[in-house]
This record gives C-alpha cells, structure tokens and sequence, in this order.
C-alpha cells in the first residue's frame, strides 16, 4: 500500500516527457545503426534506478556532509584514474572500459557537484554576500574542471562553469561580484586560449567564425548538419531514408550531431517533439523545486536543471552552427549509458522530494 502511494506522488508527466526524448533517440539510432540495443538497455537500467532513488529519503544526502565529501573524493580520484587505466579515443581520456561498455565518470560526477553545491549553498545562502563562499565553491568544481579540461574535453568543462555561474545566480550572488566573476573570466578564457587550448580546439571555434577557411575540414560537421536539418522539411525524409545520415555525410549522427539526423528523417514534427518534451521536462523539475520548502531540494533541482538546459542549448546550437563544436551530446537523446542512466538517477534523486 504504502508503495503504491509512493508511486502515485512521482511525477509521471516528467517521466513521459523523458521517455519521449530518450524514445526518440533510439529510434535514431536504430535508423543510423548505432547500437541501438545497447540504449535500450541503458533506458531500462536508467528507469529501475530512477524509481528505486525516488524511494531514498533525500535528507540522507541533505544531513550527511562526510558521505557527500567521500562521493566527491571518489570523484576526483576517478578522473585522475583515467591518465593511469584508461585508453585513449579519439584523441581523449575519458572513458573506462569494461568489455564493450565505456563508462565515463564524469556523468556521475555532475550529480555529485549538484549535490556538494546545493549542501553548501543551502546552508550558507543567507552569507552569499561574503566572498568566501564564492572562492570555496569554485574550488569545489576547480579540481574536477581541471583534471577534464586535460584529457581534453572542453566542452564538460563549459558545462561544469556554467552550472557554478547558474547555482552562484539562484543562490543570491551580489551583482558586483558577478560582474567581477565575468571579467575574471574573460581574463582567464584569453590565458586558456594563448597557452593551453589545443591546436583543434581552437581551430574549431576559428572555423566556427569563419566557416569558408576550411570547408572541406574543421567546418564540414557543421555544414553537413545545417544541410541535413534543412532537409527534413515537415514531415522528414522518413526512417533510415536520410541521405545526410544514411550515406556517412553526417559526422556523429548518434551522439553530436544526433539534433540533425532526428531533424532530417522526422523533419519539424521530430524537432517540435523534442523541444516541446524537454519543455515540459524543465517546467515540471521547476515546479517541483519551488513547491518545496527545503532550500537543499530547490538547489539541487535548479542545478540540475542548469545542466540541462545549457547542454541542450549547445548541443542544438552546434548543429544550427549557433556555436562552434564543443563535444557535448544532446541529454536524454544522444547515444551514452553513462548519461542516460544518470540523468534519469538525478531525475529520481527530484522525485524523492515528492515522498511523503
């Protein structure tokens, strides 16, 4: 009885809207030939767990700073562990491999940042005006940025600044500070980019502002996904009919540039699917948040909603050609089991603030 109380608080809606765009994401995978199974299999684990986490008081994780600092450490020591065990693909270190499972620890390590940051706001939210806080949460997401930005991946990096710059807005950051945290920035971006930015890395945002450099080269992804988005038409070409996708034009039609493939063969009723899903899915992660009274569950639901919105975002925008290829797949969509069965954890870890 008591389960079946419990299951009528979850927000079924926001489950809907998920499955909707994972569904969709594998029905083109299937039509690209991308081990479409494989994300079958992660849905399902994603979901089991999502229910299971829904079940977990979450103020196991609010009242309990050791365990949230031992996830954290492990965090850290799962990135540094890369360097020593992991192979290296496609030119990055980022994923373990069991077998033929990849497991990239950084998926696990966002929820572990949401959580540490929304324990340390909520409890000091009415000192935000103090600098301390500020420089002690950047610290928290400092170590893991860098041991990211080294294997290389950028693009998690701009994920993990965006969501300190978005929990520092919703916690109540002074707009002088802000404002200093920007030029900051600025000063650092152009630091990174003299001595530390990969030879591809900023040839990609170079070919990004001036596509004509290199059209054959750094600038073919993106123009090979505006002509496939382009088209889709309507109604879409149809499934595994393609002709971006099907005949290899598209690069990563399974995790980059999965927006394109989806908008070629489902057209703009594919796209209008997966922006009125992922819509719905934000606004009812919102209503949850501010219909709560414990500042820990509002801060952990406004940051993990950072870290969507700003992944789908950018992932839409570089295959407009909005934003120059950075890496970042398209949440709930994309081809990953490490992404998908932790989106959906982090969307259980919500849940559980509905419980009784």
């Amino acid at each position: 009885m008591k389960i079946l109380l419990h299951l009528k608080k979850i927000d079924w809606v926001l489950v809907v809207s998920a499955l909707l765009l994972s569904s969709l994401g594998i029905l083109s995978l299937y039509s690209s030939g991308n081990a479409f199974v494989k994300q079958i299999i992660f849905l399902a684990i994603g979901l089991f767990l999502m229910i299971a986490v829904s079940f977990i008081d979450f103020r196991l994780l609010k009242d309990n700073s050791y365990l949230i600092l031992i996830f954290y450490f492990s965090l850290l020591l799962l990135l540094l562990g890369l360097f020593f065990f992991a192979p290296e693909i496609k030119g990055a270190i980022r994923w373990y491999r069991f077998g033929g499972i990849a497991f990239d620890p950084l998926e696990p390590g966002k929820l572990i940042l949401v959580i540490l940051l929304a324990k340390y706001f909520s409890s000091k939210h009415v000192e935000m005006y103090k600098l301390r806080h500020i420089f002690v949460s950047g610290l928290y997401i400092l170590f893991p940025a860098l041991l990211v930005f080294l294997q290389p991946d950028f693009g998690s990096v701009l994920v993990l600044v965006a969501f300190w710059i978005g929990i520092l807005l919703v916690s109540g950051i002074k707009l002088k500070h802000f404002v200093i945290l920007l030029l900051i920035g600025l000063i650092l971006f152009g630091f990174i980019w003299a001595f530390f930015l990969q030879d591809y890395q900023r040839t990609r945002i170079i070919s990004f502002l001036s596509p004509d450099l290199d059209p054959l080269g750094s600038s073919w992804s993106q123009r090979q996904s505006k002509i496939a988005i382009g088209a889709g038409g309507l109604l879409g070409q149809g499934l595994k009919s393609g002709s971006q996708t099907q005949l290899g034009f598209l690069s990563e039609p399974h995790t980059d540039f999965i927006f394109a493939a989806i908008a070629e063969e489902f057209g703009l009723m594919g796209v209008f699917i997966i922006f009125l899903s992922f819509i719905v899915l934000v606004q009812r992660i919102m209503k949850i948040a501010f219909s709560h009274d414990s500042n820990f569950a509002r801060l952990f639901s406004l940051g993990f909603v950072i870290i969507l919105i700003f992944q789908f975002i950018i992932n839409v925008g570089m295959n407009l050609g909005v934003f120059p290829v950075v890496g970042l797949s398209l949440i709930l969509v994309s081809y990953g089991g490490s992404s998908l069965v932790f989106t959906f954890i982090g969307l259980g870890i919500i849940q559980s603030f509905q419980s009784p």
